[in-house]
């Protein structure tokens, strides 16, 4: 999630597409709040990782 979020935010600088940066911020902000909550020990969703 944290390399899509990358993505859209990139491709929507580019191509001056408000909507994906927002998505891009949106999914990469999620992606980091997975990562820090299973580096914790903290399963979520079932899986104890994201990578």
């Amino acid at each position: 999630m944290i390399i899509l979020g990358i993505i859209l935010l990139v491709v929507g600088f580019i191509f001056s597409i408000p909507i994906l940066w927002t998505l891009g911020i949106i999914v990469l902000v999620i992606g980091l709040v997975l990562l820090a909550l299973g580096s914790m020990g903290r399963a979520v969703g079932g899986r104890r990782h994201y990578y």
